[in-house]
């Protein structure tokens, strides 16, 4: 399974009962409550990262990019769209893209 797979099986699941899939019952909650259980699950990895527990690292890094896929979901942020943002920035320094970013 790709991550496009996986993201089209989540936006299949926009507007599901519920009741009858854990993808539909996350994106029934919104953007913010898909955003604070991809915080989660990223904590989650972290911890194992840390602990170097590779199997439980492995198992968390699933989880960190289902629940990613179904954030951007959530909030109508296509997967293809971040792809294309990856591939802007491939053969470019990650100090000077960030350099260049707008001061927040």
């Amino acid at each position: 399974m790709t991550l496009d797979d996986l993201y089209a099986t989540i936006l299949s699941r926009k507007g599901a009962d519920p009741e009858g899939s854990w993808t539909a019952k996350l994106l029934s909650k919104g953007p913010a409550k898909t955003a604070e259980k991809f915080g989660e699950e990223a904590i989650e990895a972290i911890i194992e990262a840390a602990r170097g527990d590779r199997a439980a690292l492995t198992t968390e890094a699933a989880d960190v990019l289902y629940h990613f896929l179904v954030m951007l979901a959530a909030s109508d942020v296509a997967l293809e769209d971040v792809m294309a943002e990856l591939d802007r920035r491939q053969g470019t320094s990650g100090l000077a893209e960030k350099a260049a970013r707008p001061k927040v």
